[in-house]
């Protein structure tokens, strides 16, 4: 967690007006390092990282899922050697989204027109049987 300005203020005008920094990291409960480190700097404003330099190179990645938009993030993590969560991670910065498999989909679709045919089968069963059920209820009724 990063100190807050107004501390490292007064810490570095303790410094400056003839503390020692031993002494000012004891009283303001902070570390030598971080006191030297601001001292060391221009302002005391707190620095904003972006993004950190990291294994991954995601051009190449970006790279690579234009020209293999069917690889697995496991594939993928295999082949830039990181974990698949850094792959999953950098995908969903760079809002590019994971490709479906569309077996699933088609599985339903290829089940809905089965249903939709084996439906329309037995519809036209029953229909006959109810022609002829009234035709010979008809037939009961004139005679």
């Amino acid at each position: 967690m990063a100190y807050s300005w107004d501390l490292r203020i007064r810490v570095v005008e303790y410094v400056e007006k003839g503390g020692s920094i031993t002494k000012a990291a004891k009283l303001f409960k902070v570390g030598r390092a971080s006191i030297y480190r601001w001292l060391s700097r221009e302002t005391l404003e707190p620095t904003k990282v972006k993004r950190r330099h990291r294994k991954l190179d995601w051009s190449a990645l970006k790279k690579d899922v234009v020209e293999n938009p069917e690889s697995r993030l496991i594939d993928r993590a295999k082949k830039f050697e990181v974990r698949p969560s850094a792959i999953s991670y950098a995908l969903k910065q760079m809002k590019i989204t994971r490709k479906k498999k569309s077996f699933v989909i088609e599985k339903e679709i290829d089940k809905k027109e089965y249903n939709t045919i084996e439906l329309s089968e037995n519809q036209s069963k029953y229909m006959e049987e109810k022609v002829l059920y009234s035709l010979m209820n008809q037939d009961l009724k004139e005679s």
